[in-house]
Formats: C-alpha cells, structure tokens, sequence
C-alpha cells in the first residue's frame, strides 16, 4: 500500500529527489505521475511544489508547470556567503554557556567526517549541530530552507579526501577557538571555511 503522505513529507521526498539527481537540473515534474507514484491528490502536491519554488529549489515555468531549477554558477556565489553569515549570526545568537558545551560534541563529529563515505552527511551533522544552541527559531528556519539550494553544490567541493581532510581541519579550528571562549574568532574561521568551499566549487 502506498504511503499518503502530508505536505510537509511531500516537500521533504521531493527536496531529495531533487538532491540525490532522480530529479535532474533543468527537467519538468511530471504532477500526474508524481501524484500517482506517491499516493496523493494534486492538492497537496501543487502546495508543496509551491513551496518548493518560493525557496528556489524549482522554478514555476508558464504554460510547463514546475521545472528543476538550473545550476547556476551566480546562485552559487550568492549562497555561499548567504549561509556563512547565517551560521555566523546563530553562534553570536548562542548563549556563552551554550557554546562552551559544543566542542568536544563537534570535535567528535569532525573524527566521523575523517573517516566517513559520506562526507556531505557528516559535514551536514556538524554544522546542524554548530547551530543548534541558537535560541532563535526564524534564523534557524531560513538556515534550513537555505542549505537545500546549497547542497546542489556540494558534492563538486567533496569530491576528494584532501579536501575533506581540510575541512575537517578548519573544523577543529572553529572548535578550537569556541573552547577558548573566542567567538569573533570561530564566526571569522566558520564564514573563511564556508568561502573557502565556494573556491574550491569554482575552480572544480
């Protein structure tokens, strides 16, 4: 049996389809089959693909219905930045006590990404959790919407273990700096570690 599903997993099963490439940049959403494949009514599934556009995974095209949105070098350039700062406001949004009991949690982390198959998914725990503290719900939100769009990316900046072994190390520098209470450090070092990945996607 089919599983129905709410517009919220809607969204969700179709931002990985999306991830994963069994949605492709630049292809339509077939609606029919994709109602009829995941058991729901064309209701719920047109909200969810609105929703889907207003964040800027697909693109709402007259006349084609809803399409994947393309990769685009400028989109790249302006999420990087974007979600760097982001992350950098939730940690000076993070009470003192709050950050002081993050290292050793994202040190531990940082051991897994060194050693995992899946480096975006470890990459991914890592921030998640470098944010988490943040007592803001709206920021923590719009970190969220944002980093789909900017996973479309990714993979081109995790293409190697050499760059994975330097990004584990400016990890531990951003841990390294919030165990010795430095915060203008460690949001100079995480928005350094996010640009440094936009160089590494535009010259790959």
């Amino acid at each position: 049996m089919v599983k129905r599903l709410m517009r919220g997993e809607l969204i969700e099963e179709i931002t990985a389809r999306v991830l994963d490439g069994r949605f492709p940049a630049d292809t339509r959403i077939n609606e029919v089959h994709l109602a009829n494949e995941l058991g729901v009514s064309r209701t719920p599934l047109r909200e969810a693909l609105i929703g889907l556009a207003d964040r800027g995974l697909l693109v709402a095209a007259p006349g084609r219905g809803f399409l994947v949105a393309p990769f685009d070098p400028r989109e790249a350039r302006r999420l990087y930045p974007l979600i760097a700062e982001l992350e950098a406001l939730a940690l000076r949004w993070t009470s003192p006590l709050e950050l002081a009991s993050l290292p050793d949690a994202l040190d531990r982390i940082s051991d897994e990404i060194a050693d995992s198959c899946d480096l975006p998914a470890a990459d991914d725990r890592w921030h998640a959790l470098l944010t988490s503290r943040c007592d803001n719900p709206h920021l923590l939100r719009l970190i969220e919407q944002t980093k789909p769009l900017l996973k479309r990316y990714e993979t081109a900046y995790f293409g190697g273990r050499d760059r994975a072994a330097e990004s584990v190390a400016e990890h531990r520098e951003i841990a390294a700096a919030l165990r010795a209470n430095d915060l203008p450090g460690a949001t100079a070092l995480l928005v350094r570690n996010w640009v440094k990945a936009l160089t590494y996607l535009q010259g790959s």
